[in-house]
C-alpha cells in the first residue's frame, strides 16, 4: 500500500468552503481523529435510493476497513463501483454564545471520498479483521479466539483509501458579536468527553476470572 503525501492538494469534493478556516488537509490530523474515533457513517446511493450505515472500523496506514455481513444488501451494493462518502465526528464542546444564532459545538470531523474496494484476499481480510477489533478495543483480538473458516464466508470487508480525504476543526470560545458581549448572559464553552465506564461482566464470566487491561479500554493515538 503506498503512503499519500503529509500535506493534501484538496480536491473539488475536499475543499471546504463554508469556514474554510477550520479546514486541515494534513495527513497526521486525518489520522489523528480517525485513531480517536471509533464509529463512521458510509453513505452512497444505489438506484436512487440514498443509504447511510453507521458502523464500527478500523485504520491501516492510508486506509480505512470496514465489516459486515457478506449477506448484507448495503455492503454488497458497495462492492459495485458505487461512490460513497464517510463520515467519522468527535464532539469535543458545547459552545454557548450570548445569542441563539452563535451557538455552536467544537468538533474534530473527518470525511472522505471514493469508491470501496472488496477484500477478497484472505490474509488481508484476516489482517484488517484484526485492525477493526484492536481499534475498538486495543489487545483484544490477541486474547480471544479467530474467526474460524465459516465465520470469515460469512463477514465481508471493504477498503476505503484515504487520498481524498479532509479534516474540519473548531476550537474555542464563542463568536460573540460585540454587541452581545455586554449582555448580563453567561457565555463559554462546556467541554465533553467520552470515557468508559468500570467494565461489567455477564453471567458466564467464571468468579476466579480478572478483568483484563483491554476491557478498561486504555486507548492511544498513533501515527
Amino acid at each position: 500500500m503506498s503512503t499519500l503525501p503529509t500535506e493534501r492538494t484538496p480536491t473539488e469534493r475536499t475543499k471546504i468552503k463554508r469556514h474554510p478556516e477550520r479546514a486541515v488537509y494534513d495527513r497526521e490530523t486525518v489520522h489523528a481523529i480517525l485513531d480517536e474515533a471509533f464509529l463512521c457513517h458510509v453513505a452512497f446511493s444505489v438506484d436512487g435510493q440514498p443509504h447511510v450505515l453507521p458502523t464500527a472500523y478500523g485504520r491501516d496506514g492510508d486506509w480505512i476497513y470496514i465489516h459486515g455481513s457478506a449477506a448484507s444488501h448495503m455492503l454488497r451494493s458497495l462492492t459495485t463501483d458505487v461512490e460513497v462518502s464517510v463520515a467519522v465526528t468527535l464532539v469535543d464542546g458545547f459552545v454557548l454564545a450570548r445569542s441563539a444564532f452563535r451557538h455552536s459545538l467544537n468538533y474534530r470531523s473527518v470525511v472522505i471520498f471514493g469508491k470501496a474496494r472488496f477484500v477478497s484476499d484472505p490474509q488481508e481480510k484476516h489482517s484488517a479483521l484484526r485492525t477493526i477489533t484492536n481499534h475498538l478495543v486495543p489487545g483484544r483480538w490477541e486474547e480471544v479466539r479467530e474467526p474460524n473458516e465459516q465465520e470469515m464466508r460469512q463477514t465481508s470487508v471493504l477498503a476505503l483509501a484515504l487520498g481524498e480525504s479532509v479534516a474540519k476543526v473548531r476550537t474555542g470560545p464563542p463568536l460573540d458579536l460585540a454587541d452581545d458581549i455586554s449582555e448580563r448572559v453567561w457565555g463559554g464553552v462546556v467541554p465533553l468527553r467520552l470515557e468508559p465506564s468500570a467494565p461489567q461482566a455477564d453471567q458466564h464470566v467464571k468468579a476466579e476470572t480478572p478483568v483484563p487491561d483491554t476491557a478498561r479500554l486504555k486507548r492511544s493515538t498513533r501515527s
